[in-house]
């Protein structure tokens, strides 16, 4: 239970995803009420450990509709913004539904927020906004020069929210790292997630190149996150950005890791050249120093958390369930074609 809840009233955009499956829980834990607005495309049952709903709402509908965040809105303290189409393959696929969630909702999204009253908002971009950079620390000051649609629309985002008019709304932009780990609501199409998996399912782990750095954030870490920007005075983070992301290690590193955690012999891991070695890093002290915030996970973690999964049976068909992968999702319910 939080000592102070500033916000009891949460609402949540994408709380049925990857990472809400986790949050939501985590947050009632806590004492607050969480109201969800998601399509839920990848199903309702997303909260399995939760035994006590009477602190959850759920809102089916979709955050391009002024009326549905108007609905999840409404008497809301503090809204966490989670919702999109997340990582480039997804996006790509049908880049024009790309952009209408991740980019043209967004003008909506602060209104909504400001006209209902709202006073904390928290908008999850992401650290790939940075694009590659050559420098070994890349923090908040850095430039960003986003490579793809995804990151170039979450970047105009964050643009967009520091231009706007947002009332006495207190805001914040987080940039995290790639999420791993177990979740409720899983997906196993994320760089930690896939080398893990490769190994329980397939008992061999392919890495291209393996030298590129990739930076990493446990969901427990994640969902923390989430908590801390819920529950800091607003001095601190108020029309602020951070990178949150703790862990730049190389691909190669992460496969070893999975190799040792999941502990079979069997498990082959097999390494192929590659030409693009480009890496991607982000320094997180600020988030460490001006708000208080520091890991206490990390991607063993993540790994074992997935393998305690599996070897439960709690992850059935890893490699061909579409439910653990975005792009495979989609195009079942036909979304390339909307």
């Amino acid at each position: 239970m939080a000592t102070h809840i500033q916000f009891p009233k949460v609402a949540i955009t994408g709380g049925g995803g990857y990472v809400g499956s986790q949050l939501v829980p985590y947050l009632i834990d806590r004492g607050y009420e969480v109201t969800v607005l998601d399509t839920f495309w990848y199903g309702e049952n997303v909260y399995p450990q939760l035994q006590d709903r009477s602190k959850l709402k759920m809102v089916k509908g979709d955050i391009r509709n002024r009326a549905d965040l108007n609905r999840a809105f409404a008497g809301q303290d503090a809204v966490l913004h989670l919702a999109c189409v997340s990582n480039d393959p997804s996006f790509d696929l049908q880049p024009t539904l790309g952009k209408s969630i991740n980019y043209d909702s967004f003008a909506g999204i602060m209104g909504a927020v400001k006209d209902c009253g709202v006073k904390r908002f928290v908008y999850a971009s992401s650290s790939s906004v940075y694009g590659v950079k050559d420098i070994p620390q890349v923090t908040e000051e850095a430039s960003c020069e986003p490579l793809t649609d995804y990151s170039k629309f979450k970047l105009m985002c964050e643009v967009d929210l520091q231009k706007a008019d947002m009332g006495n709304v207190e805001w914040s932009v987080i940039r995290p790292a790639t999420v791993c780990g177990y979740a409720p609501r899983l997906r196993l199409d994320l760089t930690v997630n896939i080398l893990t998996i490769s190994a329980l399912a397939k008992k061999k782990i392919t890495v291209h190149g393996g030298d590129q750095l990739r930076p990493n954030l446990n969901i427990k870490d994640m969902i923390r996150a989430y908590a801390t920007f819920l529950e800091a005075p607003k001095e601190k983070i108020h029309r602020k950005i951070f990178n949150v992301g703790f862990e730049n290690r190389s691909v190669r590193d992460i496969a070893e890791m999975a190799k040792t955690v999941v502990n079979d012999p069997m498990v082959e891991l097999v390494v192929e050249p590659i030409h693009d070695h480009r890496s991607y890093r982000v320094n997180s002290d600020k988030v460490a120093r001006e708000v208080g915030f520091k890991p206490e996970y990390g991607i063993e973690d993540a790994i074992q958390s997935l393998a305690d999964a599996y070897g439960k049976g709690a992850i059935s068909a890893a490699l061909t369930n579409p439910m653990y992968y975005n792009i495979r999702r989609m195009k079942e319910l036909n979304l390339e074609k909307v």
